[in-house]
């Protein structure tokens, strides 16, 4: 199975919910990188 950008973004966000639940206190961090890497795969300055 290849993992491409359409698997990606669900794949971080389930990682992500987990870290929440564990640590609660991520959630900012967690939330700002998640916004930063979505903005940058957005506009095609990372792909």
């Amino acid at each position: 199975m290849t993992i491409g950008i359409a698997h990606l973004q669900p794949i971080v966000s389930l990682v992500a919910g987990v870290a929440i639940l564990i640590v609660p206190r991520l959630l900012n961090y967690i939330v700002a990188a998640f916004l930063i890497v979505s903005g940058l795969l957005g506009l095609g300055i990372v792909r």
